[in-house]
């Protein structure tokens, strides 16, 4: 289930296709593909953790 917040972060990019606000001087469409980026990697750490302490 956690791994489908990414997923659904991404289907409709007209909430994130703009150029303003700029974070840390990227346009906010590529600040926050980059932010999904690193929250899907953490994401996919703690389903791999919960998953080896199921076993």
């Amino acid at each position: 289930m956690l791994l489908l917040v990414p997923f659904v972060a991404y289907l409709d990019p007209a909430w994130y296709d703009r150029m303003e606000p700029r974070v840390l001087g990227f346009p906010f469409f590529y600040a926050y593909q980059l932010g999904w980026i690193a929250l899907t990697s953490i994401l996919i750490g703690v389903v791999l953790f919960l998953g080896r302490l199921r076993r």
